[in-house]
């Protein structure tokens, strides 16, 4: 049974994520949400989960939410698409007393409402597009819609290394997309394409350069970000004290190289005072 967790407005939002990727999601609720309180959760010990087993990842997720419980949080963001697709409904069903949201349901609403020519692409982590979740749940909104997906891991890399332009990223991006866009070029009407890792929208310039102005790419971190902000206010949760809100990590390992990397992905610098280095495993799940 999950743990009772007591509710208030000023409580902090909980975001967790593999490793660093899902700071564009904190971006994202950052800019929609500036009062709200932050705690981010990284699980680098651990990365990448989308190499994982289903059952890893849903234990990985509850460990992960109990951590954060443990800060009094009022809701949990998972801020990264394999554990949003694969521990989800299992998070929702244990954890029944607070809202939990995944990046994918939001994106895939994103991609339905922007494509004209209902024919999408999705690029993702090996896992996630086995997984078949952003197909599922685009075909579930729009049952007449055609969407191809496209294994994307080494954009991972790519962005936690800083590549995240140039010529040469650009070859390497053409040349992973190359079977999606040769295979939505039969149709020649793919007008819609989904970042399915929350790595992707720090490539999104070079992507968009690569894919061309006929192909608008949705990042589900905005999407998600309003979706967040529409269920606190259903639920009356949302902060609406006038002070910006605050910001805290926890990272499972490597607190230096979290620092250093998430340059590549957040928009405020993180000072190494505000990184708690956490150990979440024996926060043991049911």
């Amino acid at each position: 049974m999950a743990e009772q967790n007591v509710r208030s407005s000023d409580a902090a939002i909980g975001v967790f994520d593999s490793g660093v990727g899902g700071l564009t999601v904190l971006n994202a609720l950052r800019a929609a949400l500036p009062h709200e309180n932050l705690v981010y959760l990284g699980d680098t010990a651990r990365v990448p989960y989308g190499t994982k087993s289903a059952v890893s990842v849903m234990r990985y997720a509850e460990q992960a939410v109990r951590a954060l419980q443990s800060r009094h949080i009022k809701a949990v963001v998972i801020a990264c698409n394999t554990a949003s697709a694969m521990a989800l409904e299992h998070l929702q069903a244990t954890y029944p007393d607070i809202p939990v949201l995944g990046v994918i349901e939001p994106g895939a609403l994103a991609a339905c409402r922007q494509t004209s020519s209902r024919h999408i692409g999705v690029i993702a982590t090996e896992s996630t597009t086995y997984n078949q979740a952003y197909q599922k749940a685009i075909i579930n909104l729009m049952p007449d819609a055609r969407v191809r997906a496209q294994a994307c891991s080494l954009f991972v890399a790519l962005a936690e290394e800083g590549w995240h332009s140039g010529e040469l990223v650009e070859k390497i991006i053409a040349k992973c997309l190359q079977p999606l866009l040769e295979a939505g070029g039969e149709g020649g009407d793919m007008d819609t394409l989904v970042l399915g890792c929350t790595h992707f929208p720090a490539l999104g310039e070079a992507i968009a350069n690569v894919v061309g102005p006929d192909i608008k790419l949705v990042d589900s971190a905005v999407t998600t970000a309003a979706a967040v902000s529409e269920r606190l206010g259903l639920a009356g949760l949302l902060n609406k004290q006038s002070p910006a809100g605050t910001l805290g990590f926890l990272v499972t390992d490597g607190p230096e190289r979290f620092v250093r990397v998430a340059n590549n992905f957040f928009n405020e610098t993180i000072a190494s005072a505000s990184v708690e280095l956490v150990d979440i495993q024996h926060y043991s799940a049911t």
